[in-house]
């Protein structure tokens, strides 16, 4: 593993763990957010190894990554999946106001349990 691809999934560990703790202090739009981040970094791991660049985007990001996962069969379809969902919790985070800016801590927990998966399996397909 490079030192970069390390980098990667070093920034995914400290989102989960911001996330995790977001979530036990009430926030759970920031902490899926941050496990979306979590995700997304885990992710721009495998483009890195995978391709030698970066994707530039979010929307690069998933789409790289999900041409990569069909060619890989230990990633599911369900991280994927995982991170068009949390970039819809991303955009709540950031922009939503009022009653559209809600996040349940269920569904927070959600996004953290995935990410953390997530992160797991790219360190496995990595080292």
């Amino acid at each position: 593993m490079t030192p970069e691809t390390a980098d990667y999934l070093g920034k995914s560990r400290e989102f989960l763990a911001k996330a995790i703790d977001m979530l036990s202090d009430g926030w759970a739009d920031e902490a899926a957010r941050a496990a979306y981040l979590a995700g997304f970094h885990a992710a721009q791991a495998l483009i890195l190894v995978q391709t030698g660049q970066v994707a530039k985007s979010h929307a690069g990001l998933r789409t790289v990554f999900a041409r990569l996962a069909k060619e890989e069969p230990r990633i599911e379809r369900k991280f994927t999946r995982f991170l068009a969902r949390g970039y819809a919790f991303k955009e709540v985070a950031d922009y939503a106001v009022g009653g559209q800016a809600v996040v349940t801590a269920d569904e927070a927990q959600e996004m953290i349990d995935t990410a953390r998966e997530l992160v797991d399996r790219m360190a496995t397909i990595l080292s």
